[in-house]
């Protein structure tokens, strides 16, 4: 196994890695729209927060030497499915290969954010 740790993704907020390559598959931990430098939360809405989920995503992949096109499954969560569509839009910019998805509402996301997504990419 390999843990990633990378300074340009938010630093885990909890006892668990940004992400675990075993064999040729990355696991991802859920990434939150926090600002890799900071840990504040980035935007307001749910665009602004996708938006921002998705490059602390595509930096713990960058981190792996692989992008977007390796992935092979992601699961979202949103807080709201009200969000879906808004959310759908920002997601399909970057993930424009469709890999397998899963979407959910949950009750509560850590710091009340609005989105967290999870992978599972394929190395090269």
């Amino acid at each position: 196994m390999k843990y990633t740790d990378t300074k340009n993704a938010p630093a885990a907020i909890g006892p668990y890695s940004q992400a675990i390559s075993v064999g040729n598959l990355l696991f991802t931990s859920g990434q939150i729209p926090l600002d890799p430098q900071t840990g504040a939360v980035v935007g307001e809405d749910i665009s602004s927060q996708a938006h921002q989920v998705m490059k602390n995503l595509g930096a713990v992949l960058e981190a792996n030497g692989i992008g977007y096109g390796d992935v092979v499954k992601t699961t979202c969560f949103l807080s709201d499915m009200k969000y879906f569509g808004d959310f759908n839009t920002v997601y399909a910019q970057y993930f424009t290969g469709k890999p397998a998805r899963s979407c959910v509402a949950v009750k509560e996301l850590p710091k009340n954010v609005l989105c967290e997504v999870e992978l599972i990419a394929q190395l090269d």
